[in-house]
């Protein structure tokens, strides 16, 4: 059981847990999670870590069907500039690794904020804290346990 899901047991949230095959030589988990799972792709939700600088650094969980917005993500945050979090950085502070990484669970819970496409959708599916393992949970429950905002941070 990953922390992802000891945290939303916890806290008495109702989830999915969706399971397939990652194919270790698969470089696009996000696509593969859609194509494995039959899942929409704008209902399936990456799990992005930035660097706000000297700020530390924060969660953007965008769909897999896009890119996360740097210049929106920025405002949202209050942050001058940010970039993407170097990949070790990024293991380091959520405890997970790329392809696995949750917005649930992590090691020090970061400043999150999720693309607001999600607010209308009664259900999305992010990473349950490793690759080939999905969990379907509420936005508004993902936000509450993760205490994120919803803005647009997203751009196709």
């Amino acid at each position: 059981m990953t922390p992802a899901i000891q945290q939303v047991k916890k806290n008495k949230i109702p989830f999915v847990l969706h399971e397939y095959d990652h194919d270790p030589s698969v470089r696009a988990y996000g696509e593969e999670a859609v194509q494995k799972l039959g899942i929409a792709p704008g209902h399936l939700f990456k799990t992005l870590v930035v660097s706000m600088g000297s700020k530390g650094l924060a969660v953007g969980v965008v769909p897999v069907s896009g890119q996360l917005d740097l210049k929106a993500i920025a405002k949202a945050l209050g942050a001058k500039k940010v970039s993407m979090a170097d990949k070790h950085q990024a293991e380091r502070s959520t405890g997970y690794i790329t392809g696995g990484m949750s917005p649930l669970g992590q090691k020090k819970q970061l400043p999150t904020i999720i693309d607001a496409s999600a607010v209308d959708l009664e259900h999305i599916f992010v990473s349950a804290g490793r690759r080939g393992l999905q969990i379907c949970l509420s936005p508004q429950d993902l936000a509450r346990l993760t205490r994120a905002t919803f803005r647009g941070i997203f751009k196709q």
